[in-house]
């Protein structure tokens, strides 16, 4: 464990860190890897980092890696764990590692970091690992972005609960946060306009929420979601494609607002 507070001396103070997080299959892998190419093209030094020890293949190569650090086959073998046990001891075990590995990063300099987090969310996002990791190795100059495909888009009530999903990462994290539907090349527009009216529409999404779960539980929906409306958890999404690149610019741009007011770095 590295001592309390050690990344608060530590150079490399102008790194912005972009946290992507997501369920699992949302295409985490796939905006690290074009995201950090639109970069790239602005004449942005960027730089990756995977934290999924268990990847087999990535489509971008990280200048960090938790593999390098962390041997998932090895902790599976030793301890005798389950696929998702080693998991999670593998990103216990990076903690230890996290001086280092931001030691890798303040050499490359580079001004923005791209963080792609393990594939199964809870691995991460809900164990204090992954919270310290996030802080430590940031010195906690970091924003997020959450990513949610089409099955969430299905129905009012998948929809209601991806918002609990991402304020739940806002809540732990308790950093500026980007909300983003990924993959919009392989969803119908018939299903993208809707998605693009529920989260610009409260009223119209309470309505729809509300007509799909007129039930006895009704009272107890409406107030969850009441709730979730209060405190902002409906914000803005910005719609996305890795695949096309739609999307990308006003993500880079969104990015640029929180970490440089706007500003080219």
């Amino acid at each position: 464990m590295c001592p309390k507070g050690w990344w608060q001396n530590k150079g490399g103070a102008n790194m912005n860190f972009v946290y992507i997080m997501g369920t699992a299959g949302s295409g985490k892998s796939a905006l690290t890897s074009a995201l950090a190419d639109r970069l790239r093209v602005s004449e942005i030094n960027v730089a990756t980092v995977n934290l999924d020890p268990g990847v087999r293949w990535l489509p971008y190569s990280p200048e960090v890696d938790i593999r390098d650090y962390v041997n998932y086959d090895r902790m599976v073998e030793d301890y005798k764990l389950g696929p998702n046990g080693a998991l999670v001891a593998c990103v216990d075990a990076a903690v230890n590692h996290v001086y280092e590995m931001r030691g890798e990063l303040e050499r490359l300099e580079p001004d923005y970091v791209l963080v792609d987090t393990p594939g199964q969310m809870e691995l991460f996002a809900y164990r204090d690992s992954g919270t310290f990791i996030a802080s430590a190795l940031s010195g906690g100059n970091f924003s997020t972005v959450f990513l949610a495909d089409q099955i969430f888009l299905n129905k009012p009530s998948d929809f209601v609960s991806v918002l609990l999903l991402s304020y739940s990462v806002h809540v732990r994290f308790r950093a500026p946060q980007v909300n983003c539907v990924s993959k919009i090349d392989l969803i119908p527009e018939e299903v993208l306009e809707r998605a693009r009216l529920w989260s610009s529409d409260s009223v119209t999404l309470k309505d729809a929420f509300l007509s799909e779960t007129a039930d006895l539980k009704t009272e107890i929906s409406e107030r969850i979601l009441d709730s979730l409306l209060d405190i902002g958890a409906l914000g803005e999404f910005i719609f996305i494609s890795s695949n096309t690149g739609e999307g990308l610019d006003d993500l880079y741009a969104q990015l640029q607002r929180i970490h440089t007011g706007g500003i080219d770095v």
